[in-house]
């Protein structure tokens, strides 16, 4: 209730001030009822952004590590998170990730909006970056449609490393819903949590136009920040 409050009267009129944000597709957005809004990352501000575009209010998965940051940086940003409605999602995998998925699947079931980034990890490099089977489970466990959503520009905003945004427009294109009720009873099936994970992400990149890799974005990210003589002699390239 408090960052409700908080986002009508004060997050949402100075984002449409300093950002004029412009959004396609709001009515692919259902009125009532659970949803699962699957997301490309470019920045952090992307769960600032969208929510203040929907009227109803929008629960995020978010990296536990934005929730236990040391020092004075670390407490303002788990505060921010929290304030935010975000809810911690653990990456580590086994039991840790399925209690934090386990969170969204009550989130879906209780007929809320929850905003999800199947890459896992903003992309480090603006292309489009392989899902995780995380948004399959929670769409095929609940039932719920999955609506793709491309953040446009936001990367300009606040890239990787900056903490102060720069001011410029940005935009989002909100998809069709996507209906994978075709799959009731599969829901524990690996591969068919992949090909629905593959379907989301396609929509996710027609919409955005971006590049897509098929990779994971944390092990981009990991080999870029590997030093050369801790690979073989530095010859080989990204996974």
């Amino acid at each position: 209730m408090f960052y409700w409050v908080m986002k009508r009267l004060l997050i949402a009129p100075l984002v449409k001030i300093l950002f004029r944000p412009w959004v396609k597709g709001l009515e692919n957005i259902p009125t009532s009822g659970g949803a699962i809004l699957a997301s490309n990352h470019l920045s952090v501000s992307d769960s600032i952004f969208l929510p203040v575009e929907v009227d109803r209010p929008v629960v995020f998965l978010a990296k536990s590590e934005y929730f236990t940051g040391q020092g004075l940086k670390g407490k303002i940003t788990a505060a921010f998170f929290r304030l935010t409605n975000q809810l911690p999602m653990d990456r580590s995998g086994g039991p840790a990730s399925a209690k934090s998925l386990g969170a969204g699947e009550k989130a879906l079931l209780d007929g809320k909006l929850l905003g999800i980034y199947p890459e896992g990890t903003r992309s480090p490099d603006g292309k489009l970056y392989r899902g995780k089977l995380g948004v399959a489970k929670l769409a095929l466990s609940t039932g719920v449609p999955v609506i793709p959503v491309a953040m446009i520009g936001t990367d300009k905003v606040q890239p990787i490393g900056k903490t102060v945004p720069n001011i410029r427009r940005v935009g989002m294109i909100i998809g069709e819903p996507l209906d994978f009720s075709r799959y009731a009873g599969l829901e524990d099936d690996r591969y068919v949590q992949r090909s629905v994970t593959d379907e989301i992400m396609y929509a996710i990149m027609r919409l955005s136009g971006q590049e897509y890799a098929d990779l994971y974005a944390a092990s981009v990210k990991n080999q870029r920040q590997t030093p050369p003589e801790a690979t073989d002699g530095g010859a080989s390239g990204p996974e």
